[in-house]
């Protein structure tokens, strides 16, 4: 047993300390950003805010609207490869949608040849999302060299962890980015479940130095309830910031709607909940726990309203910092330990 004593930061415990800024309004705030990944060597520019890859949220109706801002969605694994023809052959999408989508797997054969056909069906696609709960174990390293000796050319995210080393041992095994979280997500119960995870603020903040000291980037994936929360990820060094629950309960989003008290809901639960395994795997294993849990949403119309409303705080906090453009944010941003972040008193 070892005690590391050293305080970790979520969300929020911090604050964005105001800086002096020339700029006159949020509309001058560039939220593009430009990478050009470590392996892959693809150029991609967008707005780097990603819908996670469940089957609530990564969903080809999100992706479709996601699209028209610049951003990314990565669809669940679940679609099947003739839901995939027919979404990408039965609309007039546009070359562009392969700059705004990944293809989301998990690491077993079936998942290899599964996504490896839909990939040889649509070669254009370019990101491959491999996605599991624990990134720490040794096979999931393997499988991520797998994937980068059978695809040169694309852009590999590989992930779930939350400490430096293995952030540098998947960028030197072929990802180009890595996914950064576990436990921080609003309908996963990993932390009480297993005991085990890490603080999302201080997460992103190590994880990110480690990154970009090899030419990689990284994820936050999780934790983040409002977009103030996407503006700490952002200001501590997050190139892509993914979102669940706040892309939960739309129009486009899955998830059976109900109606309680004359008011509509839609459910939302974690990939790995008992209805998430119910729905995709015949059940909960008897060797393992559910770690997530199943809520129902308010259903909140279109997702269009909600992506304004996240981009526009992003821009609200550069203009706070003098950040001119995205990119800028996190040089700009000197976070400030807090014990409240908001008056509550009208709930």
């Amino acid at each position: 047993m070892f005690l590391e004593s050293d305080v970790k930061l979520g969300f929020s415990d911090v604050l964005i300390r105001p800086k002096r800024s020339n700029l006159k309004s949020r509309s001058q705030v560039d939220l593009q950003r430009h990478f050009r990944f470590l392996h892959s060597k693809y150029d991609w520019t967008g707005v780097p805010v990603i819908a996670a890859n469940m089957d609530t949220t990564g969903t080809f109706e999100v992706a479709d609207r996601l699209a028209e801002h610049g951003m990314l969605t990565a669809l669940h694994k679940h679609y099947t490869i003739a839901q995939w023809d027919a979404w990408l052959e039965n609309h007039n999408h546009g070359d562009d949608i392969y700059n705004r989508i990944m293809v989301s797997t998990g690491t077993s054969d079936a998942d290899f040849d599964k996504f490896s056909t839909i990939i040889a069906n649509h070669p254009k696609l370019q990101f491959i999302c491999i996605d599991v709960a624990n990134g720490y174990a040794e096979s999931f390293v393997e499988f991520v060299q797998r994937v980068r000796d059978a695809f040169q050319d694309k852009t590999i995210v590989a992930g779930n962890v939350v400490t430096g080393e293995m952030v540098e041992e998947f960028l030197l095994s072929g990802a180009d980015i890595v996914k950064v979280g576990i436990g921080p997500g609003s309908v996963c119960t990993t932390r009480v479940k297993a005991g085990v995870g890490y603080p999302q603020l201080s997460a992103v903040i190590e994880c990110a130095d480690a990154a970009h000291g090899l030419g990689g980037r990284i994820i936050s994936d999780g934790g983040c309830t409002c977009p103030g929360d996407v503006a700490k990820a952002f200001g501590g060094g997050a190139d892509f910031v993914m979102l669940g629950g706040m892309f939960a309960g739309h129009d486009e989003s899955g998830g059976q709607v109900v109606e309680r008290g004359g008011r509509q809901f839609k459910l939302f639960y974690g990939m790995s909940s008992a209805t998430a395994m119910d729905k995709h795997s015949g059940g909960v294993a008897h060797y393992r726990a559910s770690e997530g849990k199943t809520v129902e949403v308010p259903y909140r119309g279109p997702i269009d309203e909600t992506v304004r409303d996240i981009l526009g705080g992003v821009r609200s906090a550069c203009t706070y910092v003098g950040a001119g453009a995205l990119k800028e944010l996190t040089k700009r941003t000197t976070f400030i330990r807090v014990q409240e972040q908001e008056n509550r008193i009208f709930g």
